[in-house]
């Protein structure tokens, strides 16, 4: 492409402090280095997490100002040296979990934690320690080392997947983060198994995913638990079978959960980030095989678990990116949505262009989404 080598100017949405609205501005980025790729960002989701690091507590404090945005699908424009995987023009999509194929993480079937650039990404910054993109002279970090409310961003070669040509990237841009997330929390980490009954606490779009996964794995009783009402018919759509709102109790949800199940469900996802609704999920599964997984995201919250519900046979697991070898496993992802085997379209409520992410971010809180 014309461009390639060069420093582009874009537009992005910058947060240039915490708790400010992003700012709409003009940006450079700069051109890939070794092993990394340019890409045109072509659709973004806005996930809570993105919300959260800007307005919220549970996280880890990060450098400002930077570009959130970490959900997302694109095209290549340029590839940096010593890249032999990537060409330009090849459909993407980027992720904050890498997969470099080589370390003993990577070689293990036992977990999908790639650690190569790890450290940097999380602090917004890429290999070399320092970030692609700029604004009025200034550095600004990469959220997660992604970026993705940028018209143009760069990434490392070891997180990014190549996906088919024909996809269509407003759908599959969903496969970054929380569809992948839910749905592999049950498939993937839970191994939900046919006919048992299931909870999933939180019906964002990381719930509905687990939703998808506990009917994909065979589940024959499916609950959504969730406070917002609104949300139990798009929870059908997706599989479940009834949904419980904990307001319309006075006892404690995993109480409620217990009674309507003969004394707890076999699986239990929360998929909140909240450290009360954890304890409550958990302790909403059956004892002696009840099993409950963690895929609802916070840094700092301390979780408060009975040891003697853990004693009874109870087993409790946390779940990064639904548990998926990111690299190797996205592009089959978007084989199974092209082939009608997982839902996308269902998921998205809105359209935005990018000067209006503070009203997505607006849909995003008040729960219409």
């Amino acid at each position: 492409m014309s461009t390639t080598g060069q420093v582009i100017k874009c537009k992005a949405a910058l947060a240039w402090e915490p708790g400010k609205p992003l700012a709409i501005e003009d940006v450079e980025v700069d051109p890939p280095k070794v092993h990394e790729v340019r890409i045109k960002i072509v659709a973004t989701g806005v996930c809570h997490t993105d919300w959260e690091y800007l307005y919220g507590q549970g996280m880890k404090v990060r450098p400002f100002p930077l570009v959130l945005g970490h959900e997302a699908a694109g095209v290549v424009e340029s590839v940096g040296p010593e890249v032999t995987k990537f060409s330009p023009g090849d459909k993407v999509i980027p992720l904050f979990l890498p997969q470099c194929g080589e370390c003993e993480r990577c070689l293990s079937p036992k977990t999908n934690h790639c650690r190569k650039n790890w450290a940097n990404m999380q602090v917004g910054v890429l290999a070399d320690g320092t970030s692609r993109i700029s604004c009025k002279g200034q550095q600004v970090y990469q959220f997660l080392g992604i970026s993705s409310f940028c018209q143009y961003t760069v990434v490392p070669d070891t997180s990014l997947a190549k996906i088919r040509c024909d996809a269509p990237l407003d759908k599959v841009c969903l496969l970054g983060c929380g569809v992948s997330t839910g749905y592999g929390a049950a498939v993937n980490t839970g191994k939900v198994k046919k006919q048992s009954s299931c909870a999933v606490f939180g019906l964002g779009a990381v719930g509905l995913a687990a939703v998808m996964g506990c009917q994909v794995a065979g589940a024959k009783r499916i609950i959504g638990v969730d406070i917002n009402p609104d949300k139990f018919e798009k929870a059908a759509v997706f599989g479940a079978t009834e949904c419980v709102n904990p307001k319309d109790h006075k006892k404690p949800i995993q109480e409620v959960l217990a009674e309507m199940t003969d004394g707890g469900v076999d699986y239990a996802l929360e998929c909140v980030g909240d450290p009360a609704i954890m304890t409550a999920a958990f302790e909403s599964t059956k004892d002696a095989w009840g099993s409950c997984v963690i895929a609802g995201w916070t840094e700092t919250g301390m979780m408060n678990v009975v040891v003697e519900k853990i004693l009874m046979g109870r087993t409790l697991s946390g779940t990064y990116f639904g548990g998926w070898k990111s690299v190797e496993d996205v592009p089959k992802l978007v084989d199974d949505y092209m082939n009608k085997k997982l839902k996308l379209d269902e998921f998205i409520t809105h359209n935005l262009p990018l000067d209006q992410i503070n009203v997505a971010f607006g849909l995003l809180k008040s729960g219409n989404r």
